[in-house]
Parts: C-alpha cells; structure tokens; sequence
C-alpha cells in the first residue's frame, strides 16, 4: 500500500507543495553558530595555508594588503526523529498513522534530512536506523508498511529515555500517537523536553473515541493489558465519560502550548494530505 505507485505521486505532491511553502526545510531555523562554508556571511579571519582561496576577500586586500578569508553560518542536516505509537490500542488507527509517518518520512528524506524511526509501546523499537536521502525512500516505505502493532502497554517514560540513551543528536522528535497512555504524557514529555530535543505532539483520534454509546451492564477488555471490569453505563456515565476524554484532550493542547511544543491533532476521518498540508502551512514542525 505505502509502495503504490499512486501513493506515492500523493507523497510527492506533499513534498514539492512543503519545498514550496517552506523553501525546503521542515523547521525554518536551522543555523548554527559554528562557522565554516554556507551562504550567510558571518566574520573574517586571517587566511593560512591550505584555506580555500575561493573565500578570499579581495576588497579587503586590496585596502589593507591582507588576506583574510570570509567566514559563514552552516547550516547543518535537520534531524528528524519519528516516535510511531503502535500499541495494541492504535490498531485501528494504525493505517492512517502509517500514512501520516510516510508523509512526513517521505519529505525529510527528500529534502536531505536525516530520518529515524521509531515504535513506541511497552518498550522502545527500531523501524528505520538513522537513513539519509531520496536513495532510503523506499526502504523506510516497506520497514514502516511492515511495523505492526506490538506490546501490552503504552509506556512512554520507558521508551523515550531508551531513545535519548541511544545518544542521538539534537534534531525534531515527533511522537504520533492518541496520547491515551495509564501512565500519562506529561513527564515523558518534559524529559523529551530537557534533552533539548524540538518536540511536535501529532494526536490521532478515532471518533469512536471520543464519546460512548454503550447502555447498560458491560464487560470492558483493556485491548492493551487484557484485564477486565465489569461496568454499568447509563446517559451519566456517558457524558462522565465524554468530558473526561475532552478534558485529557485539552490538557495535552494546553500543556503543549505551555511548554514550547508543537501541536496538531487529526481524526481518521480526515484525508492524510490535509493534516499535512495543515502543518505546513503553520510553518513545518515547530511550536
């Protein structure tokens, strides 16, 4: 599905319309402050044996009748880390969220980005090793149409500091997921955080979940844990119910805001594209 020759034309659009809104980059600031060879001219420095002499500055020799070389502000590769939630509770989201991580995937790899990807459950697990230009597309395209649902839980505090352990470089982390952790978001995030990683929450939701329309005496199954809890639902209950998942929803969107982390939500019911397009238009993946 994610190698169809269609699909992929669907990618590329997204893409050339990305290169096009954002001159090519997923996050605008990519400067550093080392000074090397770039395009933004950043200081002199006196020329010694063996510097490039294409970086002469022939103005000033001709006024002082010294050489000095021009210094500039790199721009170093983007770092694009995907945090994939493929617990068992994301299955039936896990098609569109293939889909948002292929198109997301799909532009960093394009655009000469470094890209990794990662499946976050009970524990952390490899999708695609660090992978670098368009020759890596379709290999990040079968390893991800092959990343299945895993695990008895969702334990982000587990996987996020199994990542950071990895010693990967600063760079975009983006966790897609529905958030709906036992353990909650909010210290994993934090810690994501402080690792002084750029962090874009994308939240997935099914419209199934968000309200109940069960009556009556039930048993539920926890699809993750597997533990069982016999409840009665009535239109109370319902509406408990409703507003518990609102509020959780808000609380992610407001923590995100309060702490400098990017933000977007999307419904499965919406098109891919337009949650893309919709991203890219809010200036790529920054808070």
């Amino acid at each position: 599905m994610l190698t169809d020759p269609k699909f992929i034309q669907r990618l590329e659009m997204l893409f050339l319309l990305a290169r096009k809104i954002l001159s090519g980059s997923l996050k605008a600031d990519r400067k550093t402050r080392k000074k090397g060879s770039g395009i933004l001219f950043a200081d002199h420095a006196d020329y010694h044996f063996g510097d490039d002499y294409r970086n002469i500055d022939w103005s000033i020799y001709g006024r002082l009748e010294e050489l000095m070389i021009k210094l500039f502000e790199r721009e170093e590769d983007l770092t694009v880390y995907l945090l994939i939630d493929l617990s068992p509770s994301m299955q039936a989201k896990r098609v569109y969220v293939r889909k948002l991580a292929a198109a997301l995937g799909y532009i960093a790899l394009s655009n000469s980005d470094r890209l990794a990807m990662y499946a976050v459950s009970d524990r952390l697990e490899t999708i695609l090793p660090p992978a670098h230009g368009r020759a890596r597309i379709f290999p990040m395209l079968r390893a991800l149409e092959a990343a299945a649902c895993r695990g008895r839980d969702t334990d982000f505090s587990s996987c996020f500091r199994s990542f950071q352990a990895r010693r990967h470089r600063r760079g975009v982390c983006v966790v897609i997921s529905d958030f709906f952790t036992p353990g909650g978001y909010l210290d994993a995030l934090k810690y994501l955080r402080w690792t002084k990683q750029d962090v874009y929450c994308l939240q997935v939701l099914d419209l199934d979940e968000l309200t109940c329309d069960w009556r009556g005496d039930v048993t539920l199954e926890c699809v993750e844990t597997g533990r069982l809890r016999k409840v009665t639902i009535g239109p109370v209950e319902a509406a408990r119910y409703a507003r518990t998942v609102a509020e959780w929803n808000q609380t992610l969107r407001t923590e995100c805001a309060r702490r400098r982390i990017g933000y977007a939500r999307a419904t499965i019911d919406v098109p891919f594209e337009d949650v893309i397009q919709r991203i890219l238009r809010r200036g790529g993946l920054v808070a």
